[in-house]
């Protein structure tokens, strides 16, 4: 179990004590314009704030002036920066899911950034952290059961630290590194034409947030962990990153229950590691072709996992002869890919015009509930010529359960000799509407309709239930002070 701690406190002391001197490294093109002297186009925009600091409402950086401005940051000139946005929603589910109801949560996020070459001439160092105070209560966990949660807010009710990382540029800040609770959903698997939706899954895929322990480090439990991006060319970009593999730690109850606070700040766990390689292309205004970008990536965890069928005797954990108690299989790995798209961008604008995505993942069907998820859709922005910065999505989701899981549903069937759901798949359709009411100020009225909750059946009680599909309706609104 100690194996983890060694990568993660070698990669910290990096990014501390080893910044200085490589701050020292002859600056290239970094964020500079580029040699040739062509604009950047939008989506080149869009790909560094990715690796800024992320505010999780609004799919923008915490670094962003695209506020209400009623937040006053007298010191930002000298590297303090505060930042504070708000978001309150509502659903209902008029028919299917374990129940029909309807919902309030929000969610308010402070987060403060630092920047060291201001405060104390430090070049290239910075710090970032936030705070939730998270409040309400989720439909999916309440009435509908379903796996891809209908809101990326939902959580246990409580105020906790997320994210609280330092980060070292150098290199003319073509490198860096990132260390201390970290979340992977802002750089891994994302695709920016997903802001316009409210589902959780089209952040962070279900696939991981279901079969990784305590969910993974995203929202609401980030973890102890470092990265590593390293900008090779105007095109390519690398990212790798090592975490503590369980935020919460071991135990059978609720995962924010055991670190209800977010100051667990576990390093003893087996660790997982996610790596990524991103092709951007045409993102130049003097290049022809519309921008693109192509993702490919990988993890693997140390830990073990539940056998989805099997005990350690060999029996299937429905036979009354065995203990019921799953087998304990070694590690577990995943694999997916991400392509977005500017398919359409209107004559004499920008950023109005239509983009696609699409993202796919596998894992193995014998230690994973879901063994294969894919979404895709399109996100058109400035679907009025009058409201540039309001955006449409349009957006489908899948995620299939593996078979060794099915297995186990019929094989309780057979032994039970009940009528128990044997679960195949759960999926999603989605319609999302962004208006921008004023700047630092959106509302998002939304459609879902969920096909097969929890895949087949959800538990109630212990007992699985099958469920109908569910129509959901909902309004989101977001306010950056």
């Amino acid at each position: 179990m100690r194996t983890a701690r060694f990568p993660l406190l070698i990669v910290a002391w990096f990014a501390v004590f080893a910044g200085p001197a490589l701050a020292q490294i002859p600056e290239g093109t970094g964020n500079a314009a580029p040699a040739d002297g062509g604009e950047r186009k939008a989506a080149a925009g869009d790909k560094e704030e990715e690796h800024k600091p992320p505010d999780p409402d609004t799919g923008k950086s915490t670094l962003s002036h695209e506020t209400l401005g009623l937040l006053p940051n007298p010191f930002e000139t000298r590297g303090l920066k505060f930042s504070a946005s708000y978001v309150g929603e509502v659903f209902g589910n008029p028919s299917g899911g374990l129940r029909r109801g309807a919902t309030y949560e929000g969610r308010l996020n402070l987060a403060v950034d630092l920047d060291f070459a201001r405060l104390a001439g430090w070049s290239g160092l910075s710090f970032h952290g936030n705070v939730f105070q998270i409040h309400g209560h989720g439909l999916s966990r309440d009435y509908i059961g379903n796996l891809m949660l209908v809101s990326s807010i939902e959580a246990v009710p409580t105020t906790r630290l997320y994210e609280a990382w330092f980060e070292q540029k150098f290199a003319g800040d073509k490198i860096s590194v990132r260390a201390g609770q970290l979340a992977a959903d802002t750089e891994f698997i994302t695709s920016k034409y997903t802001d316009v939706f409210v589902n959780s899954s089209f952040g962070w895929p279900a696939i991981l947030g279901v079969n990784l322990p305590s969910g993974g480090p995203s929202p609401p439990l980030a973890a102890m962990g470092a990265r590593l991006k390293a900008e090779m060319t105007d095109q390519v970009t690398l990212l790798g990153a090592v975490f503590d593999g369980d935020a919460a730690g071991p135990g059978t109850d609720d995962p924010q229950i055991r670190n209800r606070y977010g100051v667990n700040f576990r390093v003893n766990d087996p660790p997982l590691v996610i790596g990524e390689a991103q092709y951007a292309y045409h993102q130049k205004k003097a290049e022809p072709g519309l921008p693109g970008t192509v993702r490919l990536g990988g993890w693997y965890h140390a830990g073990r996992f539940d056998d989805q069928r099997f005990t350690a005797q060999g029996l299937s954990q429905a036979d009354p002869n065995g203990t019921g108690a799953p087998a304990r299989l070694p590690s577990n790995f995943g694999v997916y890919g991400v392509f977005e798209q500017l398919v359409l961008q209107l004559p004499g604008t920008d950023p109005r015009g239509i983009g696609i995505f699409t993202r796919v993942s596998a894992s193995p069907q014998d230690r994973n509930l879901v063994s294969f998820y894919a979404d895709g859709g399109l996100n058109f922005q400035g679907p009025l010529a009058q409201r540039p910065n309001d955006k449409l999505g349009i957006g489908l989701g899948y995620l299939r359960i593996s078979d060794r899981a099915r297995a186990l549903d019929r094989d309780f069937a057979f032994i039970a000799g009940g009528n128990r759901p044997v679960r195949d798949y759960e999926a999603l359709a989605a319609v999302n509407y962004l208006a921008e009411v004023r700047q630092g100020w959106t509302v998002n009225p939304n459609v879902q309709y969920i096909v097969h909750p929890g895949g087949g059946y959800v538990l109630d009680g212990g007992t699985p239930k099958a469920v109908r599909n569910a129509l959901v309706f909902g309004m989101r609104t977001v306010l950056k002070f």
